[in-house]
């Protein structure tokens, strides 16, 4: 009995022990394998890099602009009255001055004959008078008449000399109130809709259409305020080139207007510019992606603006050495265009890092790739 007992024993650990060969040390195994699987094959990381080069670089700033007219005139008419002719069409181009409206003027001209017709009066009524008194002087000079007498003929003449004057100032004003029935453009530019038609009766300032100045036109668009120094420099300089990019075209014009203060909300100052539209290229209303030139960078270097990593005491990038050691080097970030960018801290044909950054360290070995060196830093696209 004891030794079937022993016996059993002995079996149940023998199936221990084969248990134990088959589960657990397979799984000890693959636990002290698993890390050399997951360890990284070769410690060098591969870069790819581009030279700093030495160029000069323009300071521009890019911003969304509306084309605005340098003048839009609502039409009015003075007076009311009846129209009798409408001289242009809707959308037509017209000169300065050019006659847009007439409006029943007989009324007017009545009052201009009627004034023109006193003055032809009072002024002859003067020539009698002056001839008296240069008769009237002559003969108080010989002693014929008194003194007294040539005097009072002297103040009819002065009286009707201001008399003369008044009636020229009632003709002018006739003349003016005449004007008001022939309504002209006061600037070249594009009629607007006409709101009127002949043998309508117009009333005092009502609008009958509009003139918007076309050619030349402008272009107004804000900038940051941190530029408002450069901007003000460069005005007081010379004109400022500024472009619009249309669709299919570029066109230049120059800096006409900086606002008088800075909008303290938004930390912008408007500005305009003004083109020549002979081609009427630009719209009232358009929306165009405009730039200007504050300044120029004389000998700048320039890297591409994936070479630099932006921290929060600086900016910094890797510089790669003729060993292959990649070194920090802090450099100060002075404008950024495109996909460039120009810095203070580096010297031209230095080789930065411009892709894998993530895996450096100060004096870490790189793995340069057989094409990876740009000829230059405005080759990377």
């Amino acid at each position: 009995m004891k030794t079937r007992r022993l016996l059993t024993l002995l079996a149940l650990a023998g199936v221990v022990a084969a248990s134990y060969v088959l589960l657990v040390r397979p799984q000890a195994a693959q636990a002290v394998t698993a890390p050399t699987a997951a360890a990284p094959r070769g410690g060098v990381p591969l870069v790819r890099l581009a030279a700093a080069e030495q160029r000069d670089v323009a300071v521009e700033v890019e911003a969304n602009g509306t084309v605005v007219p340098l003048s839009s005139v609502e039409i009015r008419p003075h007076v009311t009255r009846q129209l009798t002719q409408v001289h242009v069409k809707e959308g037509q181009f017209v000169a300065a001055n050019a006659l847009l409206f007439s409006l029943d003027d007989r009324v007017e001209r009545a009052a201009l004959d009627r004034a023109q017709a006193q003055l032809a009066r009072d002024q002859a009524v003067l020539a009698d008078l002056e001839r008296q008194y240069r008769r009237s002087s002559e003969l108080s000079s010989q002693k014929f008449i008194s003194a007294s007498a040539a005097d009072g003929v002297q103040t009819q003449v002065e009286s009707q000399r201001a008399l003369v004057q008044a009636d020229l100032a009632a003709v002018r004003s006739a003349q003016v109130d005449l004007s008001y029935t022939a309504i002209r453009a006061p600037s070249a530019g594009r009629v607007g809709v006409v709101n009127v038609y002949t043998g309508s009766l117009l009333q005092a300032n009502a609008v009958l259409a509009s003139v918007t100045q076309i050619d030349p036109i402008a272009v107004s668009f804000t900038l940051p305020e941190k530029g408002v120094a450069a901007l003000l420099g460069a005005a007081k300089s010379g004109p400022v080139a500024v472009s619009a990019a249309l669709p299919d075209a570029v066109l230049t014009g120059r800096l006409s207007f900086i606002d008088s203060s800075v909008d303290a909300v938004a930390g912008v100052i408007r500005v305009k510019a003004q083109f020549d539209n002979t081609g009427t290229r630009l719209w009232p209303g358009q929306y165009v992606q405009t730039r200007i030139t504050l300044s120029r960078l004389r000998g700048a270097v320039v890297v591409p603006l994936a070479a630099i990593i932006t921290q929060s005491d600086g900016a910094l990038v890797y510089a790669v050495d003729e060993q292959q050691s990649a070194r920090p080097r802090k450099v100060r970030l002075l404008h950024a265009f495109g996909n460039l960018a120009a810095v203070d801290g580096l010297k031209a044909g230095e080789r930065v890092v411009i892709e894998g950054k993530q895996n450096l360290r100060p004096g870490v070995k790189v793995n340069v790739g057989r094409d990876a060196l740009l000829a230059d830093a405005g080759s990377r696209p």
